[in-house]
This record gives structure tokens, sequence and C-alpha cells, in this order.
């Protein structure tokens, strides 16, 4: 595609990561956080695609930034955020859309652990938006021999199931941590895909968008590595430190902490059943042990499949 302009908000390692490989496809690339002394608005001229690559707590925060300010309402907007809001259980897309009704927003998610990419090692994400125009034009933007981008129609369920592997992430570490073998962790995930599934067709995702890189594809990335935060999350508490603890030493954010008490909220206010998000929700509050959180799940009454 023709050499366009991308501004990036956020520079931690995921908005570097992004940075990175809009600038090797020879495109033109600003970066900007909070942090950072360059002036907005001389990032966002002349953008053709902003990227927020923020933690879910700075996602309104960039916002509040950005709505002061002027670009063209052709200008494509990529969240590249995984997580929930505490104050509205919205995800990040739809907090941009609300934002900026006019501008397309498209979600960027899949199983991209970001020291893996930055090493030039292969991987492949989505790009989802209801505008596929949109998703196209960014998808041509990242795509490369070393990291393959498909286009989507469905971004709540892309962005859901980047989310919520985060919950299931954390139960994996510390599945690994208590050495509960192959056979149990099988079992975890796959149970877990099937309950992120239900709670994303509750909340009017597509389900095969699940079966896809952002949902079973993020699930073998990021329930499979110590690279992944929210998998050091569960082992390190499954391995006797609290939580406190670990979060302070821990490199950028596990958004699956957040997640999950926003999910069990509104599970409950919807009536979903979502058994393992619980006893992970359960974990993180201190109010259960590792092992007597596997025990409730084995317990369960019998059902069918």
């Amino acid at each position: 595609m023709d050499r366009i302009t991308l501004a990036i908000l956020g520079t931690g390692a995921w908005g570097t990561t992004l940075a990175t490989l809009a600038a090797k496809n020879g495109h033109r690339v600003r970066s900007w956080s909070r942090r950072s002394c360059e002036n907005l608005q001389s990032i966002l001229a002349g953008a053709d695609i902003v990227v927020s690559a923020v933690s879910m707590k700075g996602v309104r925060y960039a916002i509040s930034q950005l709505q002061d300010l002027s670009f063209p309402e052709t200008t494509i907007i990529v969240t590249a955020t995984k997580g929930l809001d505490p104050e509205t259980t919205s995800t990040p897309s739809q907090i941009w859309q609300r934002a900026f009704p006019n501008y397309p927003v498209v979600v960027l998610a899949g199983p991209n652990l970001s020291k893996e990419i930055q090493q030039g090692l292969p991987a492949a994400t989505v790009v989802a938006s209801a505008n596929i125009t949109a998703a196209q034009r960014v998808q041509a933007a990242f795509s490369s021999s070393s990291f393959r981008v498909y286009s989507n129609s469905d971004p709540l369920g892309v962005e859901l199931g980047g989310t919520l592997k985060n919950i299931m992430a954390i139960a994996a570490g510390a599945c690994d941590a208590l050495q509960l073998g192959t056979n149990a962790k099988a079992a975890l995930l796959t149970r877990g895909l099937a309950e992120i599934i239900r709670i994303g067709t509750n909340w009017g995702a597509i389900t095969e968008t699940f079966y896809g890189l952002s949902g079973l594809g993020d699930i073998l990335a990021t329930c499979n590595s110590p690279l992944s935060r929210n998998y050091q999350v569960g082992y390190q508490l499954a391995s006797g430190k609290t939580l406190s603890e670990i979060l302070a030493n821990l490199e950028g954010t596990a958004e699956g902490v957040n997640t999950t008490h926003v999910l069990i909220q509104r599970a409950k206010q919807e009536g979903i059943s979502v058994p393992i998000s619980y006893q992970v929700y359960r974990l993180l509050q201190g109010e259960i042990t590792p092992q007597a959180a596997v025990e409730a799940l084995m317990l369960r009454e019998s059902k069918q499949e």
C-alpha cells in the first residue's frame, strides 16, 4: 500500500511493537504517551491511522486528550487494548466508538506476545470492524512476511476473545505451578473456551469468531507462555506469592486481574454461568487457595458437555 502516517498512543511493549511493525513497512510513525513531551496535536496531524495501545486504565484519558483536538474524519481509530471498563463493563472499542461516532473503529487482537514479535519471529493477528474497508486498510498497513494480518467483521467477538482469555491465562499459570499435568490443563482450556463463547454470544458476538486467532489462538499462546503477564500472575499466586507482591514486580499491566472483577460483576447481573472465571476471582480476592479452586471445579455437578 501507499506510505501512510500512523499515530501510536502508548509507548509500552505493545505500542512499541506495533510502531516497529509499521515503520518496517515504510510508514511514517509518530508515538505518544502521557509522559512524553511531544505535542499531541502535532502527533495527530495528517494521521491516517491512530492506534490506541494504552492500558485499560489509560483509555478514557487518551480519549479525553483527543476530544479537544482536531483530526480528519477519514482517520481510522485502532484499539489494541484488551480489557473491560470497570464503570460500564464496556470494551475499549465501544468506548472509542461512543466518543467518536463518526470515525471508523478497528479492533486489533490475536496471539501476539510482543517479545517474540520484537525478535522477528512469525506471528498472526486479526483486525475487525463493522467498517470492513477500514479493517482492510489497517490489515494492509501492518501485514508483512513475519506478521500475517487477517480481517474480520465481528469486532466484539475479536475483542472479547482477546480480553477474556486473560482470565484463563491466570488459571493456566496456576495449573502449571501446581503441576496438575497435561490432562488437567487440556480440560481447563477447553472448558475455558466454552465459557468465553458463552459470555461472548450472550453479549452479541458470533460463535465462530472465538475459534479464530483472537479466541482459541490467543488462548494457546497466552495460557502456555511465561512471557504472558497474566500467566505469571496465576503461576506466582500458586507458588505462594501475594497478588500485591506480584503486581508490584510485574513488568507492565496484567489486564486479566481487572477483567476478572468486571466480568464477575456483569455475569452476576446477567445470570451467565462462569465457573472458571469465578474461581479465578476468588483466588485473586484471596478467598480461596489454588488447590481449593481446583477442587471446587472438579466437584461441580455432573452435566452434559
